[in-house]
């Protein structure tokens, strides 16, 4: 067994999510026990700094570095905090936080490979570039443990999105022997993983991609709607009493992100601040209350998890399992029931269940942290992390990078 720290904060930006797990085995015996799971919110003036970086705010190079710094010491201090009482980790994965995502353009095709060693262009198209503050070698020695973090960036220099990054995982952890499911993470921003019945060749037929928005437009209307004095919809009870306007989600669906077929990832560059004004200014000519609003903003995400399925799965899922943030906004939830009991009826066939992992044993509110430190158990292990077919990828590769600790 190796005692292994998972830190990662997404892209609603609410706190650092941290992990300290128990990991055994490598793919298909892959055991993992939680043994404490916690949020550690950031301060409220470095979350503030960090949105607004997020949102295309310029700072200098010295701010920057601070920036970098000061995330990656909230990161330590998580770090620390979680193994209070407990025997210490061997090992730390940080996913660290992004601030800035853009895809692969993919208008050129695959990789052009040239006749000579050095072939790694896109043609007519360049590389993806994510970036994640919080440097690794900071919390490494900080916390006196080994850090993985970097995690995206050897799929990106492989042709790949560098996202979503947890599929492999949700295979070994959560797939079924007789059932095909779907794992529905909805942070700020929504991605699957389709995990067919573990049979015959089941990975080669797995997929996976990012849906769209997840809480992201959700949490940045809710500030807007009470001028900051709150920062998200409590189990969606405020977007509960109000009504979705179906004209504005239909309009919504048609971005030509919902319609682009998969290998695809997104952020809160396209789903974000500018997003939701476009959303507002569309919304005037309905007179719609603030409960309407955020009622048709979830109806978004719900439909477009929805429609993703529809247009993407090669059959619908038996399950639905749901983790991150969005699993406990309960309106969400059964709006997300709704339009895939809708697909089932005109079907014919069985209801599709929309669950938590909770239900079928993973923590949904720990699961992505509890992924990265998977990933960096196999970076140490010199396992790949990445599956070629969910992130576009030219091949499966090692995904991270390691960061010793130092001597004084």
């Amino acid at each position: 067994m190796t005692r292994v720290i998972g830190l990662i904060s997404g892209t609603s930006v609410d706190g650092i999510d941290a992990a300290l797990v128990e990991i055994s085995g490598t793919d298909i015996d892959l055991k993992v026990e939680l043994i404490a799971g916690e949020t550690y919110p950031y301060p409220s003036d470095l979350r503030e700094k960090i949105l607004a970086i997020c949102g295309g705010a310029a700072i200098s190079m010295a701010e920057f570095a601070e920036l970098d710094d000061a995330i990656g010491l909230s990161f330590a201090q998580a770090a620390l905090a979680i193994q209070s009482n407990h025997t210490p980790a061997q090992l730390i994965g940080s996913h660290g936080q992004t601030v800035y995502h853009r895809p692969p353009s993919r208008s050129g095709g695959a990789l052009e490979r040239g006749s000579g060693e050095k072939s790694n262009y896109l043609k007519d198209s360049p590389l993806g570039y994510s970036l994640q503050l919080g440097r690794g070698e900071l919390i490494a020695q900080v916390t006196g443990i080994t850090t993985v973090n970097n995690f995206r960036v050897a799929d990106i220099a492989a042709g790949g999105e560098g996202a979503p990054l947890v599929s492999r995982i949700d295979a070994f952890l959560l797939s079924h022997p007789n059932e095909n499911r779907c794992v529905q993470n909805i942070g700020g921003i929504g991605n699957v993983t389709y995990l067919p019945a573990r049979q015959g060749n089941w990975l080669s037929q797995l997929r996976g991609w990012d849906t769209g928005p997840g809480n992201a437009l959700l949490d940045l209307a809710v500030q807007h709607l009470t001028g900051g004095s709150k920062t998200y919809d409590k189990d969606g009870a405020w977007a509960a009493s109000g009504t979705p306007c179906i004209p504005l989600v239909r309009q919504w669906l048609q971005h030509e992100f919902f319609r682009q077929a998969p290998p695809k990832s997104t952020g809160r560059e396209l789903f974000g601040a500018d997003f939701l004004r476009t959303c507002l200014a569309d919304a005037e000519n309905y007179l719609l209350s603030s409960a309407d609003l955020l009622a048709t903003l979830t109806e978004l995400t719900a439909a477009s998890i929805a429609d993703s399925y529809r247009s993407f799965l090669p059959q619908m899922p038996d399950k639905v399992l749901l983790c991150g943030g969005g699993s406990r906004n309960l309106y969400l939830k059964n709006r997300l029931q709704t339009h895939l009991s809708g697909d089932a009826e005109q079907s014919s066939v069985s209801s599709i269940s929309v669950l938590t992992t909770d239900e079928v044993g993973l923590n949904a509110d720990c699961k992505e942290a509890i992924a990265f430190a998977v990933l960096a158990y196999w970076r140490n292990l010199g396992i790949p992390g990445n599956l070629k077919q969910v992130t576009g990828a030219q091949k499966d590769v090692l995904l991270g990078e390691i960061k010793s600790v130092t001597a004084p």
